[in-house]
């Protein structure tokens, strides 16, 4: 400190310096500053703050170290550990030690995303990855009430199936890419009718269909998607 230059606190900072300093750290940093007093409480909840959030396991949902709302532009939850694996095997033939593994996180994300649901609708873009348990049902949810969203990105979703592809067109019209890469239950019946009855839509499926599902597909029709009508192919 130079001699006769008053000390200066960072609460002495005007909001647009703190919300620019606040931005530079990850969740935990933010939510550690915000603790130490009110005024960075208050920019710490700054919705300008939170129109990304990305997580790399479904434990980081829990720390609340971060605010949902109506800001949340993009999402992505990213699980690449090897209990990966371990979700994603049938539940049939889980043994009671592996189900034990999975019980603390089985709702954590599909909790969580009826949540984004809730709070978040002009969400843009959601990625999921390595999410074994959600299933179709959680994502047509956030495809009724997320109408901004372009862009789903799934990889290694076990649970998802091909009647997501049949909703997306009815109940998504902005969604521009959808990737469903390395999710087993989607079968090449399934993306070829997403791909005639809704070839404006971005389709990749990298390795799904060459998986073995562990599900009966159900018959099923794409409707596509037309400026005035839809014609549903059979």
């Amino acid at each position: 400190m130079m001699p006769g230059v008053p000390a200066m606190n960072i609460t002495d900072l005007n909001r647009e310096c703190l919300l620019h300093l606040f931005s530079f750290l990850d969740k935990n940093s933010r939510k550690y500053l915000s603790q130490t007093c009110h005024k960075l409480q208050d920019v710490f909840q700054d919705p300008s703050l939170w129109t990304l959030l990305r997580f790399s396991s479904p434990s980081e949902l829990a720390r609340k170290n971060y605010i949902l709302g109506p800001a949340l532009k993009s999402l992505s939850i990213c699980w690449y550990s090897s209990r990966v694996k371990i979700c994603n095997i049938e539940d049939w033939v889980k043994t009671a030690l592996q189900k034990s593994m999975c019980s603390p996180h089985l709702n954590t994300v599909s909790d969580f995303l009826q949540e984004v649901c809730k709070r978040c609708p002009n969400l843009r873009t959601l990625t999921l990855s390595g999410c074994a348990h959600i299933g179709d049902e959680n994502l047509i949810q956030v495809l009724k009430h997320c109408h901004n969203l372009q862009s789903l990105k799934l990889e290694n979703c076990s649970g998802v199936t091909d009647r997501i592809l049949v909703m997306v067109p009815l109940l998504s019209k902005r969604l521009h890419t959808l990737h469903v890469n390395f999710c087993r239950n989607i079968t090449r019946k399934g993306l070829s009718q997403m791909r005639q009855g809704c070839p404006e839509i971005t389709l990749q499926a990298d390795m799904s269909a060459d998986m073995i599902a562990d599900r009966m597909p159900d018959d099923f029709c794409i409707p596509q998607r037309t400026p005035g009508k839809i014609i549903i192919l059979r």
